[in-house]
C-alpha cells in the first residue's frame, strides 16, 4: 500500500511538474558529461602524448568542476523540491489532517522523491550519455584534422559517482525541505502561509529606479569599453559593480514600462486580455527583479563563456595543423648514437629527409668597444621609414621590450624583431636550411659569404607573418636594386637576400628561435659560439607508410621504436597534443560552465515564475466568472511566459556584446577572432535558443495545467 501510494504520487508528480523532472534530469546529465571527460576522444589522444598533463587536469581540474557542478546542482534540486512541496502542500496538509503522522509523511515524501530521482538518473543517463557522444564525436572532428579517431566515450566511472552525487544532494535536500513540515501546522499546509503584503511601488519610484539603472549600465559599459586594463584591471571591478546595481535598478524600472502599457491599451481588454497580461507581467517583476536579475546576469556570463570557448576552438583549432611544420620528428643527443640508431635497420623504414640542423648564437667581439658583430643601423632606418605616421621607433623612447601581433603596425614588428636578438642573434648554416627546404618541395638558396637571409619564425606571428615577410622582402628588394647593404658583419657589407620560404625548424616548438641569420658555412663556422651550439636531426615519415597506416599510427609506431633508444625526441604530434591539450581544457571547461549558468537561470525563472503564479490563481477564476474563455487565458499565459524569458535575455545579449567587443580589444590573441567562430557560434546560439525554448514551453505546459484544475464556467 505505501509503495502504491509513493509509486503512484511520484508519477503524478513528474506528469503534471515537468519542470521538477526536467531539472532533475539535466542535473544527471551534466554530472554524467563532466565525469565522463576521460573518455573522450580528445583526452584518450592526448593521454598517449601528455599524459602527465592529461593527469593532472583529471586529478586536479576535474574534481574541482565536479565540486561547482555538485554546488549548482544542489541549488537547482532545492529550488525544485522546494516549489514542489509548495504545490503539494493542501494535499499533504489532508494527509496530515485523516491521521498520518509527520514520520511517516517524511518517509513518503523521501520514498516519492527516490523514486523520481531513479527514474531521472536513468533519463539524464541516457540524455548524458547521447550528449557526451555527440560533444566528443564533434570535437574530435572540429579539432582533430583527422588524426583523432572515435571510440565509445562510455564511462561506468562516471556512471557510479553520477549516482551517488545526484543521490546525495537529493536526499539532503529533501531531508532539508521535509525537515520544515515538522514545524508547520495543519491548517498552514491546508490554506498556505499568511501571505504578505507586497508593494509594486510608486510610479516615480519605479522611473527613478529606470533612469538610475540605465546610467549605471552606460557606465560599466563605458568603462569596459574604454578603460579595461586601467589600474592592473582594477577598474574592471568598478564595472561589475555598475553592471550588476544597473541591472536590478532597470529590470526593477522596467516594470513601470508595463504598467504605462497596460494603461495604454485598456480599450482592447476585451479582446486579448492585453490589460491582464500586462498587469500579471508587471508583477512578476516588481515582485521578482532581484531572481530576473540574476538570471540576465547569469545569461550574460553564458553568452560570453560560450562566445569565448567557441572562438577558442575555431580560431585555435584551425591553427592546429602541418603548415608551418615541415617534419614530423625531432632528435636529440649525441650524434654518433643518433645518427647510428635512426640508420638502424628498425628505423631506417620509417626515416627519409633526415636532416642534421645546427643552430647556435653568434659570439661576441672580445674587444673594440661593440657589443655584436652585426650591425643593423642600415636596416632600422629603413623599417623605420615605413612606420606609420604617428608611430616612434620605440627605441628613442628607451623600449626594452616589444609587443607583436597583427594589431601592430608590420614595421614595428619587423623593429622589434631586430632590436630582441640584436647583439648576439641565432645563425643557421645554410647547407641544414637547404636540406629543410628540400624536404618541404621548396627551391633551395645559394649563400655567398657577403649574403644572408633575414630568418622569421612562423610560428610566432601567425597571420601577421605574412605581412612581415613582405615588408621585408620589399626593403631587400629595393637594396639590391641599389646595390646597397643593409647589414654588416664585423664591419663587412651584407646583402639580404629576400623571398626565402620561412618553415619551422624541427617537428615540435622546443625550439623557441624567433629570428637568426641564415649565412653560408664559412661564416657560420668563423662566428658561431661553439658553447651555444644545438644540433636537431630531423626526418619525415615516408609517405608510403603514411599512406598506408595514416599519418597517427605512423607516429604512434615510429615512437614505440624510439623508446628504448634513451634519446630525447618529439614529434609532430606532441607539438600537436600540447597545443590541443590547452585548447581543449580550456574550451571545455568554458563551455560547460556556459551550459550550466544557462540551465540555472533558466531553472530559476521558470520556478520563480511557477511559484508567483500559484499566489495569483485565484485571479484566473475570476476571468473565467467574467467570461473569459479557456483559450484566452491560455494566451494570456503563453505571452506571460515569452516575456518573462526574454527580458533578462534581451539585456544579457547587450550587457553580453559589450563584454565581448571589450574582451576582443584587450585580452584576445590576434588569433582567436569572434568572427572565426560564426559557424560554430550559430550551432551554439541554437542550442541556447532550444534549452530556453524547451524550459519555456514546460513552464507554460505546467502553468496552462495548473490554470486547467480551476472550476471554469460550464460554457467556457
Amino acid at each position: 500500500m505505501f509503495f502504491n501510494i509513493a509509486w503512484r504520487n511520484s508519477k503524478r508528480s513528474r506528469s503534471e511538474n515537468l519542470i521538477y523532472f526536467l531539472t532533475m534530469v539535466t542535473a544527471v546529465a551534466a554530472f554524467y558529461i563532466v565525469l565522463s571527460l576521460g573518455e573522450q576522444d580528445v583526452i584518450r589522444f592526448l593521454s598517449e602524448l601528455e599524459s602527465d598533463a592529461v593527469e593532472r587536469l583529471l586529478t586536479n581540474l576535474l574534481p574541482t568542476v565536479y565540486v561547482c557542478a555538485l554546488l549548482f546542482v544542489f541549488f537547482l534540486v532545492v529550488f525544485a523540491n522546494k516549489y514542489q512541496l509548495e504545490c503539494r502542500s493542501r494535499e499533504l496538509g489532508l494527509y496530515m489532517m485523516f491521521g498520518m503522522t509527520k514520520t511517516r509523511l517524511f518517509t513518503q515524501i523521501i520514498a516519492e522523491g527516490l523514486i523520481t530521482s531513479l527514474i531521472a538518473l536513468l533519463g539524464g543517463l541516457v540524455c548524458g550519455g547521447f550528449l557526451s557522444e555527440i560533444i566528443s564525436l564533434a570535437t574530435a572532428r572540429l579539432v582533430g584534422h583527422g588524426i583523432i579517431a572515435h571510440q565509445s566515450s562510455f564511462s561506468l566511472s562516471a556512471v557510479i559517482f553520477t549516482v551517488l552525487g545526484f543521490l546525495i544532494i537529493q536526499s539532503v535536500a529533501l531531508f532539508i525541505l521535509c525537515g520544515k513540515l515538522f514545524y508547520k501546522e495543519i491548517y498552514q499546509l491546508l490554506y498556505g502561509e499568511t501571505a504578505k503584503k507586497q508593494r509594486t511601488g510608486s510610479a516615480a519610484g519605479s522611473t527613478l529606479s529606470l533612469v538610475a539603472g540605465t546610467a549605471a549600465l552606460v557606465v560599466a559599459y563605458w568603462i569596459v569599453i574604454k578603460h579595461f586594463m586601467v589600474a592592473g584591471g582594477a577598474m574592471l571591478l568598478v564595472a561589475v559593480l555598475f553592471g550588476i546595481i544597473g541591472t536590478i535598478l532597470f529590470i526593477r524600472g522596467v516594470a513601470r514600462l508595463l504598467s504605462i502599457a497596460a494603461a495604454s491599451i485598456r480599450r482592447k481588454a476585451t479582446s486579448g486580455l492585453y490589460v491582464f497580461t500586462l498587469r500579471q507581467l508587471h508583477e512578476n517583476v516588481v515582485y521578482k527583479y532581484v531572481s530576473i536579475s540574476v538570471a540576465s546576469i547569469l545569461m550574460m556570463l553564458t553568452i560570453m563563456l560560450i562566445a569565448n570557448g567557441s572562438a577558442t576552438i575555431m580560431s585555435r583549432g584551425n591553427e592546429l595543423t602541418r603548415g608551418a611544420s615541415v617534419y614530423d620528428f625531432t632528435v636529440m643527443g649525441e650524434e654518433q648514437n643518433v645518427e647510428k640508431y635512426l640508420s638502424g635497420e628498425q628505423m631506417q623504414a620509417y626515416v627519409s629527409n633526415l636532416n642534421r640542423m645546427e643552430v647556435g648564437n653568434m659570439k661576441r667581439p672580445v674587444s673594440g668597444g661593440i657589443n655584436s658583430f652585426v650591425d643593423w643601423s642600415v636596416l632600422r632606418k629603413e623599417i623605420v621609414k615605413n612606420l606609420p605616421q604617428g608611430v616612434t621607433d620605440p627605441a628613442t623612447q628607451g623600449a626594452v621590450s616589444y609587443e607583436f601581433g597583427s594589431h601592430q603596425p608590420v614595421a614595428l614588428n619587423l623593429l622589434g624583431f631586430i632590436d630582441t636578438g640584436a647583439s648576439s642573434p641565432y645563425m643557421l648554416p645554410v647547407s641544414s636550411y637547404n636540406r629543410l627546404l628540400e624536404a618541404a618541395g621548396e627551391k633551395q638558396i645559394n649563400l655567398e659569404n657577403d649574403e644572408a637571409v633575414f630568418y622569421l619564425n612562423p610560428d610566432f606571428l601567425g597571420k601577421a607573418q605574412e605581412d612581415t615577410v613582405a615588408l621585408l622582402d620589399r626593403i631587400a628588394e629595393n637594396a639590391q636594386k641599389g646595390n646597397n647593404a643593409l647589414i654588416a658583419i664585423d664591419k663587412n657589407p651584407v646583402t639580404l637576400v629576400p623571398s626565402v620560404p620561412m618553415k619551422g625548424l624541427t617537428a615540435d616548438e622546443n625550439v623557441k628561435i624567433v629570428t637568426a641569420l641564415i649565412v653560408s658555412d664559412e661564416i657560420y663556422h668563423n662566428y658561431v659560439d661553439p658553447d651555444t651550439c644545438s644540433v636537431y636531426w630531423n626526418f619525415c615519415i615516408p609517405n608510403e607508410i603514411v599512406e598506408a597506416n595514416g599519418l597517427m599510427l605512423s607516429v604512434m609506431e615510429a615512437r614505440d621504436l624510439l623508446k628504448p633508444s634513451g634519446l630525447y625526441y618529439e614529434s609532430y604530434l606532441d607539438n600537436f597534443g600540447r597545443q590541443l591539450f590547452y585548447l581543449i581544457s580550456g574550451s571545455y571547461m568554458t563551455l560547460y560552465m556556459g551550459f550550466m549558468l544557462l540551465i540555472i537561470a533558466c531553472a530559476l525563472l521558470a520556478l520563480q515564475f511557477l511559484t508567483q503564479m500559484q499566489s495569483t490563481k485565484s485571479r484566473y477564476l475570476t476571468l473565467s466568472i467574467l467570461g473569459a474563455r479557456r483559450e484566452q487565458i491560455k494566451r494570456s499565459i503563453y505571452k506571460q511566459v515569452l516575456w518573462y524569458f526574454l527580458l533578462p535575455l534581451m539585456l544579457a545579449c547587450i550587457s553580453g556584446t559589450v563584454g565581448l567587443y571589450a574582451m576582443q580589444q584587450h585580452l584576445y590573441s590576434d588569433s582567436t577572432r569572434i568572427g572565426q567562430s560564426y559557424p560554430l557560434l550559430i550551432i551554439m546560439a541554437f542550442t541556447v535558443v532550444l534549452i530556453m525554448a524547451i524550459y519555456g514551453v514546460a513552464v507554460a505546459r505546467t502553468a496552462t495545467r495548473e490554470i486547467g484544475k480551476i472550476n471554469y464556467k460550464p460554457n467556457s
